[in-house]
C-alpha cells in the first residue's frame, strides 16, 4: 500500500478565543492527528508542564535555535518567543501522519509560505465582550498581560482572511463539531481516496 503523506493542518486564534480547548476536544476523536507540541520561551504557567503543553526553554536557548535554523516556524508574540521544530513536522508528514500546529497568524503566515498546501482555519471569538471575558475566567494573566492581550486581539482577527476556514465558537460543541467537518472532508478528498483505496476502485472497475 502506497504511502499517502499526511496533510498538514495549521489552527490560529485571538488569545481567549477558545483555540486550544477545541483543538484538545477534536483531536479526543482524531487519534489519527499529532499535535504538534511548539517551543516557547516564556516561563510556564499554572498547570503547564514542559514537553506536555510546551518545550520551554529560555530566550538565549531559543535565539540559538533559531540561529541554527531548527525552527519550521517562529514568531515573536506578546514579548516571547514560539515556534514549531522542524523535526516535530516533517517526520511524521512524509510517514503519512496528519500533524496540526496550534500556531498564531504569524507562524501561520510563515508555514504557508514554506507549504501552500497546508490546510488552515482560523478561530474568532462571538464577541468582543465574550473574548475578554474568557480571558478573565482563565484567572492566570495580570490586569496588564489581559489590557495587552486585548489590544492585541483586533490585529490578530483582521488576518482571518488568509486561512482558508473560518470558525466563530460560540457555542463550543457546534465550533467542534465544524472543526472536526474540516478534518473528516480532508481526508476523503479524491486524490486521497483513490492512493488509499487503489485496490478497491481496481477491483470495482474491472
Amino acid at each position: 500500500m502506497n504511502t499517502i503523506r499526511g496533510t498538514l493542518y495549521v489552527v490560529a486564534a485571538p488569545s481567549g478565543a477558545g483555540k486550544s480547548s477545541l483543538v484538545n476536544a477534536v483531536l479526543a476523536k482524531e487519534p489519527g492527528i499529532a499535535l504538534s507540541i511548539s517551543f516557547t520561551s516564556r516561563a510556564p504557567r499554572p498547570g503547564e508542564r514542559h514537553a506536555q503543553h510546551y518545550h520551554f526553554v529560555d530566550k538565549p536557548e531559543f535565539e540559538r535555535m533559531i540561529a541554527a535554523g531548527d525552527f519550521f516556524e517562529h514568531a515573536l508574540v506578546h514579548g516571547d518567543y514560539k515556534g514549531t521544530a522542524r523535526q516535530s513536522v516533517e517526520p511524521q508528514l512524509a510517514a503519512g501522519k496528519d500533524v496540526l500546529l496550534e500556531i498564531d497568524w504569524q507562524g501561520a503566515r510563515q508555514v504557508r509560505e514554506k507549504m501552500p498546501d497546508c490546510l488552515s482555519v482560523f478561530i474568532l471569538p462571538p464577541s468582543k465582550d465574550a473574548l475578554e471575558t474568557r480571558m478573565r475566567n482563565r484567572g492566570q494573566d495580570s490586569e496588564e498581560t489581559i489590557a495587552r492581550r486585548l489590544a492585541a486581539a483586533r490585529e490578530e482577527m483582521s488576518h482571518y482572511d488568509e486561512f482558508d476556514y473560518v470558525i466563530v465558537n460560540e457555542h463550543f460543541d457546534a465550533a467542534a463539531a465544524e472543526l472536526r467537518a474540516i478534518f473528516v472532508a480532508q481526508r476523503l478528498k479524491r486524490a486521497a481516496q483513490a492512493a488509499r483505496h487503489a485496490t478497491l476502485i481496481r477491483d470495482l472497475l474491472a
